[in-house]
């Protein structure tokens, strides 16, 4: 039998956590807002419907990659870049509008607020640690 140790998890700020979340529920949300797109055949003339099915798989595709990317910082940009692309459909559906308010919400609770109480916390554990020493 070997004597390893289990690995250590590596802790996840809460911006990290609460944003994965969001951006794989969104995920879902935006495909089916690129199947409503080429459903309504809401693509200007010239442009084949089917490319708003490709450009929300595509979009889908890239919210459940960057979920997994939002340990660095720049994952959390590309998250951002990602609700603003988002908030670009509603030009072709305005009911997109709505799906961008509610996560776009959601993704600032996370990223920003997550943030603040990520700092409260690491806070705490400074002073809890600096009491014991």
């Amino acid at each position: 039998m070997s004597d390893a140790k289990p690995r250590e998890r590596r802790y996840r700020t809460l911006p990290e956590k609460v944003g994965s979340v969001v951006l794989a529920f969104e995920a879902i949300v935006v495909f089916l807002a690129g199947l409503s797109i080429f459903g309504l055949k809401a693509l200007p003339d010239g442009v084949p419907q089917w490319w708003g099915i490709v450009a929300g798989a595509v979009m889908a595709v890239l919210m459940i990659l960057t979920s997994g990317l939002l340990r660095h910082r720049w994952g959390l940009a590309l998250g951002w870049v990602l609700q603003v692309i988002t908030a670009l459909g509603a030009l072709f559906v305005p009911a997109i509008l709505f799906v961008t308010l509610v996560f776009g919400g959601m993704w600032v609770y996370a990223t920003i607020g997550g943030a603040r109480i990520e700092r409260r916390i690491s806070a705490q554990r400074a002073a809890a640690a600096a009491e014991t020493d």
